[in-house]
């Protein structure tokens, strides 16, 4: 139970408790619309509004601490991580271009000189 009651848990459960009693204060203002001459459907629909507005910050307070909670909980839970080596590479692994297909159409030419460039570039890559 220590650390509870934090300074920076009682300035957020205090700003949760404003912002509630503002909402709460703002709905209780458009209900007082809706009800005089010139209230319409939008302030009532403000009348619903306002308290959902004030409960979101609790909400949030909610949501975050539960994350945290699991987070915490997936962190003693979780097995250590195992590490394999890598495996050393060697020369028989390297890729080896493949032969490039001649072509009779022009655009199969442009389409085989580009595909010979490439497989110059990987030559001189892999050497």
């Amino acid at each position: 139970m220590r650390g509870l009651l934090t300074p920076q848990r009682i300035l957020i459960g205090l700003g949760c408790l404003v912002a509630l009693i503002a909402c709460c204060g703002l709905a209780w203002w458009q209900w007082q619309r809706f009800e005089s001459a010139s209230g319409t459907f939008q302030n009532l629909g403000y009348v619903l509004q306002w308290p959902l507005f004030g409960l979101f910050p609790l909400f949030m307070v909610w949501r975050f601490r539960r994350l945290s909670r699991q987070r915490s909980d997936e962190a003693l839970s979780a097995p250590e991580p195992v590490v394999a080596a890598p495996e050393p590479v060697t020369t028989v692994d390297a890729v080896k271009p493949a032969p490039v297909e001649q072509f009779d159409d022009e655009e199969d030419a442009e389409l085989a000189a580009y595909n010979r460039m490439l497989a110059n570039l990987n030559a001189r890559d892999g050497r």
